[in-house]
């Protein structure tokens, strides 16, 4: 049974609709998290989870009852969830210990110290309990902060942006380490965030949101390499969309030749519908005689990302070891390696640019 059910969730902010028609499930002891561009509804949705901002329509359920309908508003702190903030809002005049016991009001001495010693270890910070949060890293205070949140056990966990105030390598390496200590504590919990790489490392499900609506949710795996909409496959990962013309229903002819897919239902033959193409689709062979035009390239230390264009002009990127040094203006070898082709119509590309 899932520890966290949204049916058909509207949220208003003032008179626009921030979260539109939002489903979601989330099972016990799984790591989801929401991703999308700035204003796209993630921190409303989270908001309205954990009763901070008020519901329009739907129903919400945490651990199989009803926290939020049209009739029914449980309180935040009756909803037995976690919180943790962007700022991870460490009282300053507590040091750590006294910051994780923070919400443990009807322990015992003993129970709240064995708690605090416990998650201190979890979290890999025993040595710091007597600090203050200003002695700690920005590293260190979000380690506290998940800790604090974890104290109380609550039955889900809810992060905003938490890593947003961290440099970028170390905002991937404590994903992974917080996603290690969810999944010890086997802890449910939904992160919001605008970065992918951060959803990529810490979660099992990943809704893409746009303009308040999940357009997907699904596993990192499946939202890169089977996109349900354009946008997402715009937004997650690199790619390029060039024009393909429908062969029958499981093959499109492109430029770069024909290609074995599963097309959207109600296509027909003949039809111009836009194939997704991914870096990783497209390999460089020196020894290869199909050649493509290099018009831009990034060096990311391990590999160059080249831009190559095609006859018509459409452009599609390609990744390199980064021996492979070749300039703007040259022309490489390719060879293609995609076994199955992500197809979207030309009508859904167009509803996307809109």
């Amino acid at each position: 049974m899932p520890e966290l059910r949204l049916h058909q969730v509207k949220a208003m902010h003032q008179e626009h609709i921030a979260v539109n028609q939002v489903n979601l499930w989330l099972k016990a002891g799984e790591v989801g998290c929401l991703l999308g561009p700035s204003g796209c509804g993630k921190t409303t949705l989270l908001r309205t989870i954990a009763g901070l901002h008020a519901l329009a329509e739907g129903e919400i359920q945490i651990d199989q009852q009803v926290v939020s309908s049209a009739k029914k508003m449980v309180p935040t702190e009756q909803r037995e969830v976690g919180m943790v903030f962007q700022d991870y809002a460490l009282y300053p005049h507590l040091n750590v210990e006294q910051n994780i016991a923070f919400g443990l009001h009807r322990h015992s001495r003993a129970q709240k110290e064995a708690r605090v010693a416990q998650l201190l270890e979890l979290v890999g910070l025993p040595a710091m309990a007597k600090r203050f949060p200003h002695q700690l890293s920005g590293g260190q205070q979000q380690r506290i902060a998940l800790a604090r949140a974890l104290a109380p056990k609550p039955k889900i966990l809810l992060m905003d942006e938490p890593f947003s105030g961290l440099d970028v390598e170390l905002r991937e390496s404590l994903a992974r380490e917080v996603r290690g200590i969810l999944k010890a504590e086997g802890m449910s919990a939904l992160m919001v965030t605008h970065n992918q790489n951060e959803a990529f490392a810490m979660a099992d499900s990943v809704g893409v949101l746009k303009e308040g609506r999940l357009l997907q949710w699904d596993t990192p795996y499946n939202l890169y390499h089977q996109p349900a909409h354009p946008f997402i496959a715009d937004f997650i990962g690199q790619g390029s969309l060039i024009t393909g013309s429908v062969c029958d229903c499981r093959a499109v002819h492109t430029e770069l030749g024909l290609l074995k897919t599963q097309l959207p239902l109600g296509t027909q033959a003949g039809e111009a519908v836009s194939v997704l193409v991914r870096p990783d689709d497209i390999l460089h062979d020196d020894r290869s005689d199909w050649k493509l035009e290099v018009v831009n390239r990034a060096f990311r230390g391990s590999h160059f990302l080249f831009t190559l264009k095609l006859p018509s002009g459409e452009k599609v990127m390609c990744m390199s070891q980064s021996h492979h040094d070749h300039p703007v203006g040259s022309k490489i070898g390719i060879k293609l390696e995609m076994d199955h082709a992500v197809v979207f119509t030309k009508e859904a590309t167009l509803s996307q640019t809109l």
